[in-house]
């Protein structure tokens, strides 16, 4: 710092503040219009959105954003706590198991083996949420059910105005589940698949639309998730009067407006996994607790075990890997010779 040589002493050693202010000047004698070009347009990739900006508010892409059915049924939550609050109402006798130093209950739902009937109940109650807290009612004439009904009966007039109960959507999905043998694993995907249709495709799920919506999420889950899918005539077993060819066409306008994008990566999963347990806890749902006998936990130490193998196995591949650059610490230095 004290040489006069240096940039900082020398009165002439520091010649970039002018040439800076000189580039700016001719920057912005540059870029001024002339009035033969007319209004200033912003290029296109100044508005695009970048990708992961993108993804981050997609809740079926991002694993950090929140998903969409659970903050739809914070509002009826809040409702009923208030409600619940102000008219003193008592919940009465508690119903949920609790462990204790004795006993341990836990229940037999993992993120990798959900249980089905409650996932189902969950899943359920997401598209009831969906369609009960919706914002408008835009739909497609593919998802309309007046359209393209999945049955014979007559459809109502007052069908696009009047709510469906979740049992009823808890009844359609089950016996869907049930005929073609379906895993909870899939449950979780099909939701997944419907917000990411809700997304994509700007629309909303109405109850002129939500039965063929929830198929067609279904279908394509089943497809994805397991190894022998079902395939779309078995539908057509389960649904009597519908046809293959609407089948297909359903199938490839879903997977249109997807944009071809069935990837569900695991942090998602297990974000929707665990937002459809919080969803449930809202509810007073309940997944099935058993006491932890000798065997069950006999089961859970041997799997805790294989996982803290694995999880060696891959830690000492990546050591390996990197270890040349580990001994450069501990490597034995050689003796200078002095000549």
């Amino acid at each position: 710092m004290g040489n006069t040589v240096s940039c900082c002493m020398s009165p002439g050693g520091s010649p970039k503040l002018p040439r800076q202010s000189d580039s700016v000047e001719d920057y912005q004698a540059n870029t001024d219009l002339s009035e033969d070009t007319g209004p200033y347009l912003q290029h296109i990739s100044d508005r695009e959105v970048p990708d992961d900006l993108a993804h981050e508010s997609n809740p079926s892409d991002h694993a950090r954003a929140s998903t969409i059915f659970l903050s739809k049924s914070q509002t009826d939550v809040r409702d009923k706590r208030k409600s619940n609050h102000i008219n003193h109402f008592s919940p009465g006798v508690l119903s949920k198991k609790y462990s204790s130093c004795s006993t341990i209950f836990i229940d037999d739902s993992t993120v990798s083996q959900p249980n089905l009937k409650s996932t189902i109940k969950c899943v359920t109650f997401a598209i009831y949420y969906h369609i009960k807290n919706r914002d408008s009612d835009r739909s497609l004439d593919i998802f309309d059910e007046k359209i393209h009904p999945l049955s014979r009966d007559h459809v109502p007039e007052d069908y696009s105005r009047t709510d469906p109960e979740h049992k009823l959507i808890y009844r359609f999905v089950r016996t869907l589940f049930s005929a073609a043998q379906l895993t909870a694993e899939c449950a979780i995907v099909t939701l997944v698949y419907l917000e990411r249709l809700l997304t994509y495709a700007e629309l909303d799920i109405c109850p002129c639309n939500w039965k063929r919506m929830v198929l067609g999420a279904i279908l394509l889950a089943s497809k994805v998730w397991d190894d022998q899918a079902v395939w779309n005539v078995d539908y057509c077993q389960i649904l009597k009067d519908i046809t293959v060819e609407d089948m297909n066409e359903m199938e490839r306008h879903f997977l249109e407006l997807l944009q071809f994008n069935i990837n569900v990566p695991a942090s998602v999963y297990a974000k929707y996994y665990f937002d459809l347990r919080s969803l449930a806890d809202d509810n007073n749902l309940s997944f099935p607790l058993e006491p932890l006998s000798n065997q069950r936990a006999q089961k859970l130490e041997a799997i805790s075990r294989l996982c803290e193998d694995k999880y060696k196995d891959l830690s000492k591949a990546s050591m390996r890997r990197s270890l040349s650059a580990d001994n450069l610490l501990n490597s034995r230095r050689s003796h200078a010779v002095l000549s």
